[in-house]
């Protein structure tokens, strides 16, 4: 695809140096990985990367984006985090819920008597558009994520706060293994917001896990301990037909396997290359 830049989370890697994360991301053919890292400039991040001719890509913003008392320090970080991702070059920001304990609890699992109050959703409307507006005015799109154990997780949660903000200064960078997870048909989802997709997270979901893991009431930690992630080509979501509805998309699509099943963090990520390059990404 014309335009598409590839980078790999770092997630999937444990204990080990971040010079050898870079190392193996780059070795596994993708194009950077996400900026991110206390206490470091755009600069020596950037000389960091490109040490293993990689680039940064979209980092990421986590707030209690539906509290009001927490709205003036999460405006302030959203300052910093956007000069950051001005500074290394960067057109977008991904933005989240963080995830709560009662949503985790119910992870994939969500009945709409899980879902914020109005007074939430609105809340967490009117700070995404603040940040929105922060960053446009730095040349950066705030882009929201999806994310399963948050308290906007289902396609229905998505669409109920779409309603609300601006689009004009919120976009989508959605997670697609997430929302798949919580039930919902990524294909669809992408179809219909291709024109607000501006940054994209993909992941795949084991749907034999998936299905144990809602028969058996597993929380988030459960479905991840039993291998609910999937590398790309090997899970439940038809990323052909993913693409297939993004026909002009351009940007970062970010690798994510959160916990691998395979022998390393390096083969996982060999993988899902691989299978992004046999569909022509």
């Amino acid at each position: 695809m014309q335009g598409v830049l590839v980078g790999c989370g770092q997630l999937t890697w444990k204990g080990v140096s971040t010079e050898q994360v870079a190392s193996e991301i780059a070795e596994a053919g993708y194009d950077g990985a996400p900026a991110g890292g206390r206490g470091i400039t755009a600069e020596r991040l950037r000389a960091s990367f490109a040490r293993h001719g990689l680039r940064p890509a979209p980092g990421y913003l986590g707030a209690y984006l539906w509290r009001p008392e927490e709205e003036a320090a999460i405006l302030e970080q959203a300052r910093a985090q956007v000069a950051f991702t001005r500074d290394l070059g960067l057109a977008e920001l991904y933005v989240a819920p963080n995830l709560t304990p009662e949503r985790k609890a119910v992870a994939g699992q969500v009945t709409p008597s899980a879902s914020l109050d109005p007074s939430g959703f609105r809340q967490m409307a009117d700070a995404l558009n603040r940040i929105g507006e922060i960053a446009l005015a730095a040349g950066v799109r705030a882009c929201f994520h999806n994310h399963v154990g948050s308290p906007v997780e289902t396609r229905a949660e998505i669409d109920r706060l779409f309603g609300l903000v601006d689009r004009g200064l919120v976009f989508q960078g959605p997670d697609l293994g997430h929302l798949a997870w919580a039930g919902d048909d990524s294909v669809a989802f992408c179809r219909d917001y291709a024109s607000s997709i501006k940054s994209l997270h993909v992941k795949d979901i084991d749907p034999n896990v998936l299905a144990e893991g809602r028969a058996r009431g597993w929380d988030y930690a459960g479905f991840s301990d039993h291998g609910m992630f999937a590398e790309l080509g090997e899970g439940m979501i038809d990323f052909t037909a993913v693409f297939a509805a993004l026909p002009a998309y351009k940007g970062w699509v970010i690798v994510e396997t959160d916990v691998t099943t395979k022998p390393s963090a390096f083969e996982s990520a060999r993988i899902s290359r691989a299978y992004l390059r046999s569909i022509g990404v």
